[in-house]
């Protein structure tokens, strides 16, 4: 039974709780009308707030300004990809075929072992080493299939520190990402003479001193072919006097190839330098990637392989690549090692490749005659002769910063600061605009 007091007691309760209510939605609405932050709870401070704005990468800042430039006939040949003579991306007939006889086979999507696919680590090495090569014969190459070139040069500047190098010597100038490769591998980067300026040729004298002032045990970078940036390789007798003081000093070879058929259009030519090291008995390392010469550049395919003493010590360099490989990627890509193995594994498809890649081969070099020809009859009085002496994708233009500014403000071409063209990006159809251009710029 409710009493005269309890009524009392609870319309004052109902009272105090309703001046509540109109307190608390009086506060809500002013807190959303003047949306103050005070009204709203503090943000935690970011963990990332520290970190700095990274500089751009001088390949992509470059492509980005060159995409952002809307003059009509501008050129961008800054960018390591073959372009067909129209300019665009091209894909090699051979590999379209690879990939609809692929699709007839209905491949499955599961991950590949740690090494890779070793049909393909086994075609790799036998295109850079040769089929008849004594370290594949004998059983005493370790190999793995590796994430292009690039994935190849981390997995090797790891397994080298963890054998207890300190340090890499590359040549001056090198490929840009050699060095933070190196570098983020543990190793210091140490640099060899390679290229004179002044005569736009190799400097052979000084780098032969420098080679022999390594300490012993020391690992040297080497170009097999096409050397990027400066597209200037030394001769056989040069390499056979490279070798021999690789040798003498006793130095760890590791050649970097990346245009193997792609620079002269013969494939074994451009191997010339790796299978000359082996045959001599250095027991060598290599580096392969298939983006230049398969034109595979978005599949990231590549491997990696070490000449040793026997099948035993082979198994064990195997084991350590495979323990470095694991926690970095697991294991490589399959779509691109399938699509090598196939036409490696097919002698009409490799003829096909063959054929093809001479043909890349010939119109760039076809672009360096041309090219020098229009700089020689616009009536530069510069001697040009080095653009048609350097081989592979690149010229070493000679051009300095400056210039190399200048012909982007004033000419809308794009090349890298050091004055590298790529050599795919110069077409019949700009190969004239491009020499008066230089020429306005260098004169």
């Amino acid at each position: 039974m409710i009493t005269n007091a309890s009524r009392g007691l609870l319309s004052r309760a109902a009272t105090v709780s309703g001046a509540t209510r109109i307190v608390a939605n009086a506060s809500a609405e002013s807190c959303a009308v003047s949306a103050t932050r005070q009204c709203l709870p503090a943000r935690a401070s970011s963990h990332w707030a520290g970190y700095e704005m990274g500089p751009p990468d001088p390949i992509v800042g470059l492509n980005e300004a060159f995409g952002h430039d809307d003059f009509e006939n501008k050129v961008n040949v800054g960018v390591g990809a073959y372009r067909g003579d129209e300019g665009r991306p091209f894909v090699l007939p051979v590999v379209r075929k690879a990939e609809e006889m692929m699709q007839g086979h209905h491949l499955d999507h599961e991950y590949l072992p740690i090494a890779g696919d070793p049909i393909f680590v086994k075609l790799a090495t036998e295109f850079a080493y040769g089929k008849d090569s004594a370290p594949i014969a004998e059983g005493r190459l370790a190999a793995v299939q590796s994430l292009s070139g690039t994935g190849g040069l981390r997995v090797f500047g790891e397994f080298l520190k963890k054998g207890g190098h300190e340090h890499i010597y590359v040549p001056d100038p090198t490929w840009g990402n050699h060095i933070p490769i190196m570098r983020n591998s543990g190793l210091e980067v140490r640099k060899y003479s390679y290229y004179d300026v002044d005569t736009s040729g190799l400097n052979f004298e000084k780098m032969m001193a420098d080679i022999k002032d390594m300490p012993a045990g020391s690992c040297i970078l080497l170009h097999a072919c096409a050397h990027n940036p400066t597209g200037m390789d030394p001769s056989p007798e040069q390499w056979a006097e490279i070798s021999k003081a690789v040798k003498d000093y006793k130095l760890v070879p590791f050649f970097d190839c990346a245009y193997q058929g792609f620079a002269s259009g013969n494939a074994p030519k451009d191997a010339e330098a790796i299978r000359m090291f082996v045959e001599e008995g250095h027991n060598i390392a290599l580096v392969q990637s298939f983006s230049k010469n398969f034109g595979l550049y978005g599949q990231r395919v590549g491997a990696l392989s070490v000449v040793c003493a026997d099948p035993e010590e082979a198994k064990r360099v195997t084991s350590q690549l495979k323990i470095t490989i694991r926690p970095m990627y697991s294991n490589p890509p399959k779509h691109g090692a399938h699509i090598v193995r196939t036409i490696l594994g097919d002698e009409a498809l490799t003829a096909e490749f063959i054929d093809e890649c001479k043909g890349m081969a010939d119109r760039i070099n076809d672009m360096r005659v041309r090219l020098r020809e229009n700089l020689e009859q616009v009536g530069s009085t510069r001697n040009w002769e080095h653009i048609t002496k350097q081989i592979g994708m690149f010229a070493y233009s000679g051009m300095n910063k400056d210039q190399v500014m200048a012909i982007r403000e004033k000419h809308h071409i794009y090349c890298t600061l050091d004055g590298r063209i790529s050599m795919a990006g110069v077409t019949s159809g700009n190969v004239e605009y491009m020499a008066d251009a230089i020429h306005d710029v260098t004169k």
